[in-house]
């Protein structure tokens, strides 16, 4: 391979060298025809591929979010979603996908907590190496992100974390390490300083990651990372997007001048065409991929949904056995949060809400009893008509002017334009559909997009506003824009011939576009009450709570823990007036749950990706086992987190001034019990673990289902030092395993502890300190009932 790839590169001069260096497109790497180098497409990753651009005509499988898939434990279950993220890259021609993301959940406030794994950094790194040995056993490439410390949103782009060396190796750059040695092929650089240097030109992508660590692959920037031009001569090594015009032209004038050795150039070249190698775009062959159908794509993402969800408290009323009539409430039971927003999003081609999963296998009235938010929502496709075609949907036209560069029939009412070659065309947009009205009422009908906008009702213009963006971050610009509306008195069955018109904001491409309507409702006070009542007269009631997309995405941080809106006031209500009161919880990341020690059951979702309402439905009615297990630590009150800070001082500095002690690691040392603890999760079956024994570095344990039904557990393993001159936590996670066990069965689980959770980094490297350490086997971090010494 690298005869080869010294031989390509004796056939580029600097300006061809210089050009690969950075992206052809937004989500696209260059290519040379001259070498045979073909452009690389790449897509966002962490919960579905979705391509190089957001387009509902060619829709993409939406998994659980990446708490939700640690929450499985599971590696073998990693191997089978890996597979099917291969298969969706492969059907959309992408060469890389832009995932895991394997930051740490220093604190339940950071905004894409939901994105990342875990709270702890061995957990994170064998989902990582699961992840990652999987997407690319299929000849794609997997990114594990963001290297490094790029933990919490706010200010992301110019936060300087400020974090000792031993926190960086033994937390924050242990995940990476674990991706590099199961083989990734690319490491995305973040966004964040880390103790002065911004990453993209920090000497840890020197060392350890590809000296040390030996990583062979290609460092690509975080989109806009790349802040200089001297900086090519550091360790990143693809400006993303592209063409990036630090590293064009100026860049050439740099290496010409000699203030960026060439041989950086080459080294940074030589990677991408061993990348290129690899993914089979040199030879013009990738790797063909087992293709995965609709329905077994469905199937497993209902699968890993059901083993995603932690149930962590039951008083015996799930699973429901055949109730008579069931209270289905919470706003999020009919629109509830399949992924998170910002990177993590796609467009599914089918998704299945509580309601509609519920309503398949149970007898279900439903209500929302509270409305979460006033933002409107787009408009659905059973409602509008394309005036073009006749048909569901809607005419988006590109202009020119009085010129039509291109028409489209569309079928969602939320358009992502971004990386749209027409959209970057156009002076202006137009979107239009007919809207029928299904129930009666006061209607909103409206938009939500950024630049000059103009609403068309009937060939009347009845709104006019320039809109700005209301925060600074461009994903939330793109996702999250600003809405304005009209109201109109409909009855059912009226029709009304709506019109948008978009001019983008000055400076900025036409990033989309929305169609919103708000459909009538009742009063709150009205709604409220109503739930209240048919919870009353059911035997069991059912509450979705949830977080929005206001509160809790990629862009910004979150301000608060607690449920947006009435839906504590909600769930207490309901529980008062029906003792077997389940709360469903549809959050990417820790709330607050006042009432959580008055109701019959908690069931953590997570954002559980398209299936949500199947998923729910098997795992309710016990068709499937709640199989999760805590990645990350509930607490009761956001007072009581001991790591919460995401604000950076005026300097922009974020000091880690907790060091090694995040997560459960912090609790143990404050003293302070949380709501549930790492590692916590219950299933519809009871355990029994004993006879453990330890050989060297190998613990095994006998692990008895005393239930009545099949069960899955999660064995594992914790480490602690008494007496230690080295700051430890009170404990930490060494290993695990999973283990499925049939009811009156014992089954032997050998668990293997890594050297590495026996090692602290100090200024000579890696070190044991001697002595014994204390061995605790269990199913949390609290508990623990069998120990053992090892020396």
């Amino acid at each position: 391979m690298n005869d080869r790839i010294d031989d390509l590169l004796g056939k580029l001069d600097l300006s061809a060298k210089i050009k690969l260096i950075s992206g052809s497109g937004v989500f696209r790497f260059a290519g040379d025809p001259s070498i045979g180098l073909a452009e690389m497409p790449v897509s966002d990753g962490p919960s579905g591929v979705r391509g190089e651009m957001w387009d509902e005509r060619d829709p993409s499988v939406s998994l659980p979010s990446g708490t939700a898939l640690a929450a499985t434990w599971d590696r073998e279950l990693l191997g089978e979603i890996g597979g099917l993220i291969a298969a969706e890259a492969r059907r959309k021609d992408v060469y890389a996908v832009l995932g895991p993301t394997i930051n740490l959940h220093r604190t339940p406030l950071g905004g894409r907590h939901f994105e990342c794994f875990s709270e702890d950094p061995m957990l994170t790194g064998e989902m990582a190496a699961a992840y990652v040995r999987a997407v690319q056993a299929h000849g794609v490439s997997a990114c594990p992100k963001h290297y490094v410390a790029n933990d919490s949103e706010t200010e992301r782009f110019t936060a300087d974390v400020i974090a000792d060396d031993r926190t960086l190796r033994e937390l924050y750059l242990y995940p990476f390490e674990r991706s590099v040695q199961a083989g990734a092929w690319m490491v995305m650089a973040a966004y964040n300083s880390v103790n002065g240097t911004t990453m993209t030109e920090h000497p840890l992508l020197d060392e350890p990651l590809k000296g040390e660590w030996g990583f062979d692959g290609v460092v690509v920037s975080d989109w806009t990372a790349v802040r200089s031009t001297t900086g090519a001569a550091h360790g990143n090594d693809i400006a993303m997007p592209g063409p990036w015009e630090l590293w064009g032209a100026a860049l050439e004038e740099a290496v010409r001048k000699g203030e960026v050795p060439e041989s950086a150039i080459d080294d940074k070249v030589r990677r991408i065409l061993r990348f290129a190698l690899r993914v089979g775009a040199l030879d013009g062959t990738p790797q063909q991929v087992p293709a995965f159908g609709d329905e077994a794509a469905a199937r497993l993402v209902r699968e890993a949904a059901a083993k995603a969800m932690v149930l962590v408290a039951n008083d015996g009323t799930l699973p429901l056995r055949e109730p008579s009539r069931v209270a289905l409430l919470g706003a999020a039971a009919a629109e509830p949060r399949f992924m998170g927003g910002g990177s993590a999003t796609v467009i599914p081609a089918h998704t299945t809400s509580p309601v509609e999963g519920l309503s398949e296998v149970l007898p279900v009235v439903y209500t929302p009893g509270v409305h979460l938010t006033d933002h409107m929502i787009p408009v659905p496709m059973s409602l509008v008509t394309d005036p073009e075609t006749g048909t569901p949907g809607l005419t988006l036209r590109y202009l020119d002017g009085d010129d039509v560069l291109a028409t489209e029939h569309r079928e969602a009412g939320s358009l992502m334009l971004f990386g749209n070659p027409n959209a970057m065309r156009a002076k202006a947009i137009e979107l239009r559909g007919t809207l029928r009205a299904d129930v009666a009422g006061e209607w909103r009908i409206g938009f939500a997009a950024v630049g000059t906008l103009r609403l068309e009702v009937d060939g009347e213009t009845v709104l006019s506003d320039t809109v700005l963006p209301e925060g600074t971050d461009p994903v939330e610009m793109l996702l999250n824009p600003p809405q304005r509306f009209v109201t109109r008195t409909l009855a059912a069955g009226d029709e009304l011939d709506v019109r948008i018109e978009l001019i983008p904001a000055p400076g900025l491409p036409a990033l989309g576009i929305t169609y919103a309507v708000g459909r009538p409702r009742r009063a709150d006070d009205e709604e409220f009450a109503a739930a209240v009542e048919l919870a009353r007269t059911c035997e069991v009631a059912v509450v979705v709570v949830g977080t929005t997309e206001q509160i809790e995405s990629e862009g910004f941080d979150r301000k608060t823990l607690r449920l947006p809106g009435r839906q504590d006031d909600l769930v207490a209500a309901v529980a008062a007036v029906n003792p077997r009161t389940v709360v469903v919880v549809n959050s990417g990341a820790p709330v607050e749950m006042p009432w959580r020690d008055d109701v019959a059951a908690v069931l953590l979702t997570w954002f559980p990706g398209q299936e949500f309402g199947a998923a729910l439905a098997d795992v309710l009615t016990g068709a499937a086992e709640p199989g999760g297990r805590l990645p990350t630590t509930w607490p009761k009150l956001m007072s009581e987190v001991p790591v919460h800070n995401t604000q950076p001082a005026a300097d922009n500095s974020l000091p880690y001034a907790e060091g090694i002690h995040i997560g459960y690691r912090a609790w143990l040392k404050s003293g302070v019990a949380p709501a549930y603890p790492f590692g916590h999760g219950l299933g519809y079956t009871t355990w029994e673990l004993a006879d453990l024994t330890v050989s060297g570095r190998t613990a095994t344990v006998a692990v008895t289902n005393t239930g009545t039904r099949p069960g899955r557990q999660v064995v594992q393993a914790y480490l602690s030092r008494d007496d230690s001159t080295v700051d430890r936590p009170v404990r930490w996670l060494s290993a695990f395993a999973t283990v499925d066990v049939d009811p009156g069965e014992t089954r032997t689980v050998t668990i293997e502890l890594p050297q590495r959770s026996f090692e602290h980094w100090t200024d000579a490297g890696w070190v044991v300190e001697p002595g014994v350490f204390t061995l605790h086997i269990g199913t949390s971090v609290t508990a623990l009932p069998l120990t053992a010494d090892l020396a």
